[in-house]
C-alpha cells in the first residue's frame, strides 16, 4: 500500500516506518491517525519484515495529535441528543486508541528512533513500542494535561510498566517537559545519544541482531512478554508452556541447533 503519511521501506528484513509529514512536525491529523493502523497491520502480515523501525522524517519525531484535529472535536459532532454525541466521541477515541494499540499487537518487535519533540500522541506511541532509543535533544512530555485534557489514548495504561510509579504520576500531573538524558534516566529509553547518526547505527545494528534470529521465536518472545506484563508468574509459565508445546517443533530449531554445532550462521525460512 502507499501512505500519504508515512514512508514504508523494507530491507534485509527490517521494515522502517517513518513519520512522513515534517512539514507538520510529523503531527497526525485523523487520517494519519488511521493510516497508523493499516500500515502496521500490513507490516504484521509481511513475511519480509521481521523487526520494525519507527522514526520520524525531518527535524521531530512525533509532535502527537494535530492540534487543528483536537480544537475541531467539540463540533465535529451533530445531533440533538447529547447521548449520541457522546458516543461518537468515544468512538473517535477508541479509534485513535486501536491505531496504536495496532503497534503492540505488531507480530514484529518495533523499536521505536526519537529525535527532537515526542510529545503527547507522541508519547502514547513510543509507550506501545517494544524498545526505545533517543537523541539527547529529544524531548517528551504528557502534554494532555497542559492542553486541559485527561490523555486518553494510552500512555495512562502504558507507560507505569516502564518507569516507576512516582516519577509516572509527576509526569502526569504536571504534564511537564524532560530530555533525552532525563528519559535514559527514567528508563523510558534504552540509551540516549548525542547524534541521530549515532542513535540510527545503534538502531539498525540492534534490529539486524534481531532479524538474524528465527522469526517464529522472536514472535513468541513478543507474545509471552506482552501476556505476562499483564498476568501473574504462574499465569505466564502456564502460557509459554502452552505456546512452545505447539510452536517447539519446528523447522528453525533444528536449523539453529545444527548452526550452533558447525559454528555457521543459521538461515530461517521467512
Amino acid at each position: 500500500m502507499s501512505y500519504k503519511s508515512f514512508k514504508l521501506e523494507v530491507e534485509n528484513h527490517i521494515a522502517t516506518i517513518s513519520f512522513n509529514r515534517p512539514e507538520k512536525a510529523n503531527s497526525l491529523d485523523m487520517d494519519s491517525w488511521k493510516e497508523l493502523k493499516e500500515v502496521f497491520d500490513e507490516v504484521a502480515e509481511m513475511p519480509a519484515a521481521r523487526v520494525v523501525i519507527l522514526r520520524g522524517e525531518g527535524k521531530h519525531f512525533c509532535a502527537g495529535i494535530d492540534l487543528q484535529t483536537l480544537m475541531g472535536v467539540p463540533t465535529s459532532f451533530k445531533g440533538t441528543c447529547e447521548g449520541r454525541k457522546r458516543t461518537q466521541i468515544r468512538k473517535f477515541i477508541e479509534t485513535i486508541q486501536e491505531s496504536i494499540t495496532a503497534i503492540e499487537d505488531c507480530r514484529k518487535p518495533v523499536i521505536a528512533a526519537i529525535h527532537k519533540a515526542c510529545v503527547g500522541g507522541g508519547l502514547n506511541i513510543v509507550t506501545a513500542c517494544d524498545m526505545r532509543y533517543c537523541t539527547d535533544d529529544a524531548f517528551f512530555s504528557i502534554k494532555e494535561t497542559k492542553l486541559g485534557l485527561v490523555a486518553d489514548i494510552g500512555v495512562l495504561q502504558r507507560l507505569p510498566y516502564i518507569i516507576n510509579p512516582g516519577m509516572m504520576a509527576e509526569l502526569s500531573y504536571t504534564g511537564r517537559q524532560f530530555g533525552g538524558q532525563e528519559a535514559q534516566a527514567m528508563q523510558l529509553v534504552t540509551k540516549s545519544f548525542e547524534t541521530q547518526e549515532a542513535m540510527m547505527e545503534k538502531v539498525q545494528g540492534l534490529a539486524a541482531e534481531i532479524a538474524a534470529n528465527s522469526p517464529l521465536v522472536v514472535r513468541g518472545v513478543k507474545e509471552v512478554l506482552l501476556y505476562q506484563r499483564d498476568h501473574s508468574v504462574e499465569d505466564g509459565l502456564k502460557y509459554v508452556a502452552a505456546w512452545n508445546a505447539g510452536m517447539i517443533i519446528s523447522n528453525d530449531i533444528m536449523q539453529a541447533m545444527q548452526a550452533n554445532f558447525t559454528k555457521q550462521t543459521p538461515v530461517f525460512e521467512d
